[in-house]
C-alpha cells in the first residue's frame, strides 16, 4: 500500500521563468544621475576596426564625435590605427589626427555601429533630462565576443577555419562638470631664521 501511495504523487510541471538581470557595465559612471549609457552585444563588426574607431572618439563631446564619424564615412577624416596596425596602409589624413605612424583607414561598418550607439545613448540622456549640449564620451570600451565559426576549402582536399571576430561595445555619456574655483592658499609657515630676516 505504501508503494502505491508513493506512485500516485502528482508531478507539477512549472513553466520556466526567465529571470531578468541587469546588464553589468565594465565601469560605472562617477555620477550616475548625470550620465547615460548604451551597449551592443555580439555585434557583427570586426573587433580590431571597432576598437580603433572607439578610441578615436573617447573623451570627445557628443556632437564632435558624431560629426567626426560622419566625416569618416565621407572620407573627409580618417580613423588612426595605433594598436592593430599591422599591414595597414598610410594616408596623409592620418597626420591631421595626430598619428605618429601615418596609418589609418575608414572602417564604414564599425563607424555606423558607433554612430547608432551614440544616437541610442543620446536618446537615453534625453529621457533622463540631461543637457545634451554638455555631454561627452566619458567611457567607451570594446571587447571581443565569441567567434563565429565557418569553414573554407583549400587545395588538396583540406579545410581551414574561417572565423568572424564580432565584439561587444559599451559607452557612457556624461555631463561636463563646471570647473571648481581654486581656494586661496594659506600663507606658507616661516621658519625662525626666515622670520628674523623679515623683521630685519
Amino acid at each position: 500500500e505504501e508503494r502505491g501511495e508513493r506512485s500516485r504523487t502528482i508531478l507539477k510541471v512549472c513553466a520556466p521563468t526567465r529571470a531578468v538581470t541587469m546588464v553589468k557595465y565594465a565601469r560605472e559612471p562617477a555620477n550616475p544621475t548625470k550620465s547615460a549609457k548604451a551597449r551592443g552585444s555580439d555585434l557583427r563588426v570586426h573587433f580590431k576596426n571597432t576598437r580603433e574607431s572607439a578610441m578615436a572618439i573617447k573623451k570627445m563631446g557628443l556632437y564632435q564625435a558624431k560629426q567626426y564619424l560622419e566625416d569618416v564615412l565621407e572620407h573627409k577624416r580618417v580613423i588612426v590605427f595605433r594598436r592593430f596596425c599591422g599591414g595597414v596602409g598610410r594616408t596623409a589624413q592620418a597626420k591631421n589626427e595626430g598619428s605618429t605612424n601615418g596609418q589609418g583607414r575608414w572602417p564604414k561598418k564599425s563607424v555606423k555601429v558607433l554612430l547608432d550607439l551614440l544616437t541610442n545613448a543620446e536618446s537615453n540622456a534625453e529621457v533622463k533630462g540631461l543637457d545634451i549640449d554638455n555631454l561627452y564620451v566619458s567611457h567607451i570600451q570594446v571587447n571581443q565576443a565569441q567567434k563565429g565559426r565557418r569553414r573554407t576549402y583549400r587545395a588538396h582536399g583540406r579545410i581551414n577555419a574561417y572565423m568572424s571576430c564580432p565584439c561587444h561595445v559599451e559607452l557612457t555619456l556624461s555631463e561636463k562638470e563646471a570647473p571648481v574655483a581654486a581656494q586661496d592658499k594659506p600663507a606658507p609657515k616661516l621658519t625662525k631664521k626666515q622670520l628674523a630676516l623679515v623683521k630685519a
